[in-house]
């Protein structure tokens, strides 16, 4: 099967970079609401069959108007929602980033064993990740195409961790900015194939936000980039 991975639509803590992970979460910025109507025209020609959203707001925020479009009603996906900041939660400077960035991309990088400070391992996010995309695979056909939408971190982890055909540390070192579409194929049993990883945001750079702080949509050298070593 086919999925499309959205990422959500841009948020205020998307803009000042602070790690906002627990439920319900913020909803969409003005831009972020232009950015989920733009993902209309890029999906809207997709025979897709369904439309999945984490519990966190953002995600059904973005996939609503999508949703209206097609006919469709988004399915909470349990599961999907972004991986969990722990004690980081809520907080923006530069260590904190440090912190969750080097945790969780050693996730998607093969090592799954490093804990997040009063959060999860690997080992847990990678098995309700997967559980999640086995429950989509099992209640679609082998040929159907499927939208999840995700978030930043827990997209680029996943297909870090699972995608065969992504190279070492691609995932870490690419954008993957708000309303950025990854496509996947395959299954749970054969293996995920990335056919494609579109880092920007669905409606071209008139609906990108250059100055917003986005740690969880940046390459990793730039997540990690101390401004107090400029």
């Amino acid at each position: 099967m086919r999925i499309l991975f959205v990422r959500h639509g841009q948020t205020p803590a998307n803009v000042r970079g602070i790690l906002d992970t627990a439920a319900p979460g913020p909803g969409l910025t003005e831009l972020g609401t232009r950015q989920a109507h733009a993902v209309v025209e890029a999906l809207g020609h997709e025979s897709i069959a369904a439309i999945y959203v984490s519990k966190l707001l953002r995600t059904h925020e973005t996939a609503a108007p999508l949703a209206a479009a097609l006919g469709l009603t988004p399915v909470e996906l349990d599961g999907t929602h972004e991986i969990e900041a722990g004690d980081v939660e809520g907080r923006s400077d530069h260590d904190a980033v440090r912190t969750y960035m080097t945790t969780v991309f050693a996730w998607g990088s093969g090592d799954p064993s490093p804990v997040m400070p009063g959060g999860p391992d690997g080992h847990a996010f990678f098995a309700r990740f997967d559980g999640a995309i086995a429950q989509v695979a099992a209640e679609h056909p082998v040929d159907a195409t499927v939208v999840v939408v995700s978030h930043g971190a827990a997209i680029r982890v996943w297909t870090g961790a699972r995608v065969r055909n992504l190279g070492d540390g691609f995932t870490a070192d690419n954008h993957l900015d708000n309303t950025g579409i990854v496509v996947v194929d395959g299954s749970p049993e054969a293996g995920w194939t990335a056919l494609s990883w579109g880092g920007v945001p669905v409606g071209g750079a008139q609906l990108a936000d250059p100055t917003a702080d986005d740690p969880t949509g940046d390459a990793l050298d730039e997540a990690l980039d101390d401004p107090r070593d400029r």
